[in-house]
C-alpha cells in the first residue's frame, strides 16, 4: 500500500483564462516535483473539457505538504489561482484494508 499524504485538487478554468490556467499549473510541476517530500505531481486535462485540470499529487508525510505549501511557486500558484479558476481541493490519507 501507498503510504504518504494526498492531494487532488480540479481546478476549471473561468472563460477565457484556458491557457493562463494550464501555463500556471505547467509551471508548477518541475519545481513541486523537486521538491524533497514529494513523490509525485502530476498534471492532468480532462478529455471532454479542455479547461478542466486535474492535480494528481504524493508527498510523504505532512511536513511535506506543509514545506510545499510555504514554497515561492507555491506562494505563486496562490496569488494568482482565484483569478484563473474555480478550485476544489481534497488532503487525503491512505485507508488501510484488510
Amino acid at each position: 500500500m501507498t503510504k504518504g499524504v494526498k492531494t487532488v485538487a480540479v481546478l476549471t478554468a473561468r472563460p477565457g483564462k484556458t491557457e493562463a490556467l494550464h501555463a500556471l499549473l505547467g509551471g508548477m510541476i518541475a519545481p513541486s516535483r523537486s521538491e524533497p517530500g514529494n513523490r509525485r505531481y502530476d498534471l492532468w486535462v480532462d478529455q471532454t473539457e479542455s479547461g478542466r485540470f486535474v492535480l494528481d499529487e504524493l508527498y510523504v508525510d505532512d511536513a511535506a505538504v506543509a514545506a510545499h505549501r510555504a514554497s515561492p511557486h507555491f506562494q505563486h500558484y496562490l496569488s494568482h489561482i482565484g483569478d484563473l479558476a474555480e478550485r476544489m481541493a481534497f488532503t487525503l490519507d491512505a485507508v488501510t484494508v484488510s
